[in-house]
């Protein structure tokens, strides 16, 4: 069945989220949803999905037109979303999350589960997504990308014919994104209407049979994928030369940064890391390069305190620190913006001004009564310093797209408040299309250059981390296994360094 959406409008107070969206996608295609975070790509799914009801529009599935769906409507009509959010039950079973309020009864036994039943049917639907996990495995012990193919063997499970996936490689290794472009595409063959959501033109190139761009909330380009190169699409998303040139794979040039060192690491060790040695300059933006599990979240972590540091020197502008809680790292100068912002950095219902100034929210307080007129001014200007859209305070944080909840959180740590000394950042533009994360390699430059703030930050995207940093340290086993800078600071030469697996340093290593 086929999925075609006419004239779909949401606003938000007086915010248009989306405004005379269309959309066709036919069975049997691969349809890329693009765009800046904030352009309605998320408005528009959770309309498809029935969480909004559009003020206008319809929703057309198999030829049958909808005004509105509720959530049961939406998985009644053949629609089936999988968010970056999986929401997989992790101590049930494989087949247990697959017939999860469905399950197959026996009339027999009074209504008991028919267990057998179900998981000689997961075993089917497993097997038409090649998935390698068992039907009686536990999902928590699966790896990500076992549980994302468990959610679309749910899907299949309830017949769907339209199947959204919603930056769906975004926690995934590199050899598990190319396991799911494969099974996306015998998908494809089975005749399913595929709406896929990404950042990483990659994926677009690869997948993709035709592409829709929202801007502002409406259709700035629509076309089939043929003809089209990774120049257009970057200029229809960002719809600027000049962010454009900010996602191409070209080092940034960067002159390089000398001085003391404000934090200094020696011999750290933690769980699953170490010893590591490191030191970051003031100014000086450093890139912590590794794969999935190699150990940089951890560091960073243990380096907040949020993690217990088993041996090693923590030093901050040559005082020693030691950190056992974040309260601690905070009060001597470090921060964190943690790589699941939904889950470590956001608080969903707050609104956008609580969240960005949460940190400055007691400071600024008078006799015990918050400061709002300070709290505004601070606001007003944090929001257009960092590209926030909306630019609507009171607005729930929720209601944001997650690029631009991602600006909410490191804005708590760049406002003209407080800066710390320190800010560590794990995967700063997870999930953020190329304009959203242009601004944000923006915002921490700035930072760097003009108030002379440390930045440690991890990233498994070697583009990122060549845009970014000024040096690199790679990361594999838990172990600092190269430095690369300067001229060597190439993808190639990470891509080599990380695989290797062996000692390896170009460039200016320090």
């Amino acid at each position: 069945m086929s999925l075609r959406i006419s004239g779909l409008a949401k606003s938000f107070g007086g915010a248009k989220a989306l405004d005379g969206v269309d959309l066709t996608v036919p069975a049997g295609q691969v349809h890329a949803l693009l765009g800046h975070n904030g352009a309605g790509k998320s408005t528009l799914i959770k309309c498809l999905g029935g969480a909004y009801a559009p003020d206008a529009g319809t929703i057309e599935v198999g030829g049958v037109a909808y005004e509105r769906l509720s959530p049961r409507e939406s998985i009644a009509a053949g629609v089936a979303i999988i968010f970056q959010t999986l929401s997989v039950v992790e101590p049930l079973t494989v087949a247990e999350n697959i017939f999860l309020g469905q399950e197959w009864t026996r009339r027999s036994r009074l209504g008991a589960v028919d267990r057998r039943a179900q998981e000689n049917a997961a075993a089917g639907l497993l097997e038409r997504v090649a998935a390698s996990c068992s039907p009686r495995d536990r999902v928590g012990d699966l790896p990500m990308g076992q549980r994302q193919l468990v959610e679309i063997a749910k899907a299949l499970s309830r017949s769907a014919s339209v199947l959204v996936l919603d930056e769906p490689t975004a926690a995934l290794s590199t050899a598990e994104s190319g396991a799911l472009a494969e099974r996306v595409e015998d998908l494809r063959t089975q005749g399913l209407a595929i709406v896929y959501v990404t950042h990483l033109l990659s994926e677009v190139e690869r997948l993709a049979d035709a592409v829709t761009v929202l801007r502002d909330g409406r259709v700035s380009h629509a076309s089939p994928m043929a003809g089209l190169n990774r120049r257009d699409l970057v200029e229809a998303i960002a719809g600027t030369a000049s962010v454009a040139g900010s996602a191409s794979k070209e080092p940034v040039p960067k002159t390089t940064v000398s001085g003391p060192p404000v934090l200094e690491a020696e011999s750290l060790t933690g769980p699953g890391f170490g010893p590591v040695g490191l030191d970051v300059a003031g100014g000086e933006i450093v890139g912590l390069y590794g794969l999935i599990g190699s150990g940089r979240t951890r560091l960073l972590e243990t380096l907040f305190g949020r993690r217990p540091r088993t041996g090693g020197t923590v030093r901050v502008a040559g005082r020693t620190v030691h950190a056992a809680h974040p309260a601690d790292a905070l009060a001597a100068g470090i921060a964190l913006v943690p790589g699941d912002r939904r889950a470590q950095g956001l608080f969903a219902g707050l609104s956008a001004h609580d969240n960005a100034l949460l940190p400055a929210v007691r400071p600024l307080a008078r006799r015990g009564l918050r400061s709002r007129g300070a709290e505004g001014r601070i606001f007003t200007d944090l929001a257009r310093s960092i590209g926030l859209r909306p630019l609507a305070p009171r607005l729930p944080a929720s209601a944001f797209s997650g690029g631009n909840q991602q600006k909410l959180v490191l804005g708590r740590w760049v406002n003209s408040f407080r800066t710390p000394e320190i800010l560590l950042l794990d995967e700063p533009t997870q999930g953020v299309d190329v304009g959203s994360r242009a601004e944000i390699y923006c915002v921490v430059n700035r930072l760097a250059a003009e108030r002379g703030t440390a930045v440690l930050f991890a990233s498994s995207d070697p583009e990122e981390i060549v845009a970014l940093a000024h040096r690199c340290l790679v990361v594999a086993g838990g172990l600092v296994v190269g430095e690369l800078s300067g001229a060597g600071l190439t993808e190639e030469a990470l891509l080599s360094a990380i695989h290797d697996g062996a000692p390896h340093a170009q460039g200016e290593s320090r």
